[in-house]
């Protein structure tokens, strides 16, 4: 796998977390342990995205 395409599928993995987490929040019943893991894997993608961006600018 490139690491363009890499990339793309961890912004499309990020983009569904996203939209997950928008969803759990509009409901209160939620559990607010699952809405933190939901945005702890989403911060870790978006590192993991930031980079791998950074790396593919310096080569």
């Amino acid at each position: 796998m490139s690491l363009q395409s890499h990339l793309v599928e961890l912004q499309k993995r990020h983009s569904d977390l996203e939209r997950k987490l928008e969803e759990a929040m509009r409901h209160p019943s939620m559990d607010s342990l699952a809405i933190a893991d939901l945005k702890r894997r989403k911060l870790q993608l978006k590192d993991e995205i930031t980079r791998l961006g950074g790396a593919e600018t310096v080569h």
